[in-house]
């Protein structure tokens, strides 16, 4: 199987400008060319892009993605790294979860006075110009 950079798009639902740049970062082997210098893709390159897609979905970055890809590609490897990774990955969405959390509280209590009155008295506006007001010191 032989796809054009556009056929690969359509079945990976990976837009041509991004499988530009996974080639141009190495995520991505350079596909051989045509005569006319036209991209021609095969099956491995299917696969690798939806290994790619589904990473970037689950919010793992590029640099980590290539490792994984690293690994992948060494089958008989230990998984121990490639769990760390995830688990490293897990902690930082933890993390990213609680901070989320904490900034949803305090507009929540920033908004609960509701939209009377005039500017001057808006609790918004109150608790946004005196860091004080707020109900955590970090968010």
């Amino acid at each position: 199987m032989e796809l054009p950079i556009g056929g690969l798009s359509r079945l990976t639902g990976v837009k041509v400008p991004t499988i530009r740049y996974y080639e141009t970062v190495g995520l991505l082997p350079e596909a051989p060319r045509t005569g006319s210098n036209r991209r021609l893709y095969g099956q491995e390159a299917v696969r690798r892009l939806r290994f790619i897609r589904h990473a970037r979905d689950l919010g793992f970055e590029v640099e980590v993605i290539r490792q994984l890809l690293a690994m992948a590609d060494q089958p008989e490897r230990p998984c121990a790294e490639v769990d760390g990774i995830a688990r490293a990955h897990l902690a930082e969405i933890d993390d990213r979860i609680a901070r989320l959390t904490a900034l949803r509280g305090e507009i929540s209590r920033m908004t609960e006075c509701g939209a009377h009155g005039k500017v001057g008295d808006c609790r918004v506006i109150q608790v946004l110009a005196d860091h004080g007001l707020c109900g955590h010191a970090h968010h």
